[in-house]
C-alpha cells in the first residue's frame, strides 16, 4: 500500500454499522441510498483461487502447489430511495451525485464497509451499475439498483494505517567512573529492531522509507528470513521509498533505484509481513544517529 494511501484513510464518512462508502458517496442508514436485504456478495467471501497444484502421472491425487488469489469481485443490491419530502431538485441532485461516483475511471479508489463495529476496505473500480428505469422509479423515485466494483488487490486492509519507525543501532553508554557494583553499562539509544504486528488473515505489504545519513540501507525481516538491501548512500535529507506492493524503489520520490538493490535482496514484491509478529531490524554499512527506517502497513484480511 502506498504512504499516501495511510495519510488519507478508508471512510472517513462512515459512522455506523451497515454504511458504505465509495469514494465521496456514503451508502446505507441514514442516506438517499439504502443496502437492500441482500446486501453485499463477494464481501466476506474468499475470492477465486488460481493453484499450481500438479496430477500425479501415476497414481490417485497430485501434488499440492502454490495458491493465489484472483482479483475480489464485490455486489451490492442497493435502493435508491431519496426522502419523499424532498422536492424534484433533491432526487436529482442524489441522482447526480450516484453518477459521479460510479463514473468510469482508471484509478481505483477505496471501497470500505463497516460491519460489528469493523471497518475494512479495498481499492477498487466499478465495474457495473444498474439503475432500473421503470414505473415504479418514475412514479415513487424508488429503485433497486445493482452496484458492481473490482478490486485488483483482493486482501481487505484495516481503515486505520499504521507506522512505526527504527534507527541505526547505537552504542550503549559504557561505565561511569568511578566505577561500583553493580556496574552500569548503560542503555542503547537505539536497537534498530522492531516488532511488526499484522494480526489480520492475510500478509501484508508494507511501505519503508530509508531516510539518511546512511550507506547501503537494509532492512531484514528476522521472523521470515527476507531482507531488503540497497547499494546507494543517502544523505540526511534523503528519502528512499520501497513500495513492497507495488514492486518500486523511489529515490526522493523521482527517480527509480530498483537496480541498486544488492545481491540476495528479496524482490520487493514478495517481501511482506505475514500474519502475526514480525521481527524486523534495520542496518546500514555506515550511518549517523539521524539515519531511519520507517514502516507503513495496515492490517490485511482475506
Amino acid at each position: 500500500m502506498a504512504d499516501e494511501s495511510i495519510a488519507t484513510e478508508p471512510g472517513p464518512l462512515i459512522t455506523t454499522d451497515g454504511q458504505v462508502q465509495w469514494a465521496g458517496l456514503l451508502m446505507g442508514p441514514g442516506t438517499d441510498y439504502w443496502i437492500a436485504a441482500e446486501g453485499l456478495t463477494g464481501w466476506e467471501e474468499l475470492p477465486a483461487l488460481d493453484t499450481s497444484d500438479a496430477d500425479r502421472p501415476v497414481g490417485h491425487g497430485g501434488w499440492p502447489g502454490s495458491q493465489w488469489a484472483q482479483a475480489r469481485t464485490v455486489t451490492a443490491q442497493v435502493w435508491f430511495a431519496p426522502d419523499p419530502d424532498a422536492g424534484p431538485e433533491a432526487v436529482r441532485d442524489a441522482l447526480r451525485a450516484l453518477r459521479a461516483a460510479t463514473a468510469v475511471r482508471d484509478e481505483e479508489e477505496w471501497l470500505a464497509v463497516r460491519l460489528h463495529g469493523e471497518t475494512l476496505a479495498v481499492r477498487a473500480r466499478v465495474t457495473q451499475r444498474v439503475v432500473p428505469t421503470d414505473r415504479q422509479f418514475a412514479a415513487s423515485r424508488l429503485a433497486k439498483m445493482t452496484l458492481q466494483w473490482k478490486a485488483s488487490d483482493p486482501r481487505r486492509y484495516e481503515a486505520v494505517g499504521r507506522r512505526d519507525t527504527a534507527g541505526l543501532p547505537q552504542p550503549e553508554a559504557g561505565l561511569t567512573w568511578p566505577l561500583s557494583w553493580p556496574l552500569a553499562w548503560g542503555a542503547p539509544s537505539s536497537t534498530g529492531d522492531l516488532a511488526v504486528q499484522n494480526d489480520g488473515s492475510a500478509p501484508a505489504h508494507p511501505v519503508i522509507t530509508f531516510t539518511g545519513p546512511c550507506t547501503r540501507p537494509r532492512l531484514a525481516n528476522r521472523t521470515s528470513g527476507d531482507w531488503l538491501e540497497y547499494a546507494i548512500a543517502l544523505a540526511p535529507d534523503d528519502e528512499l521509498a520501497v513500495d513492497t506492493a507495488e514492486g518500486t524503489v523511489m529515490f526522493n520520490g523521482t527517480a527509480s533505484r530498483r537496480h541498486t538493490a544488492t545481491p540476495g535482496s528479496a524482490p520487493e514484491e514478495s517481501f511482506t509481513l505475514p500474519s502475526g509478529t514480525s521481527q524486523l531490524s534495520f542496518r546500514a554499512a555506515s550511518g549517523g544517529e539521524g539515519a531511519t527506517a520507517t514502516i507503513t502497513w495496515r492490517r490485511a484480511e482475506w
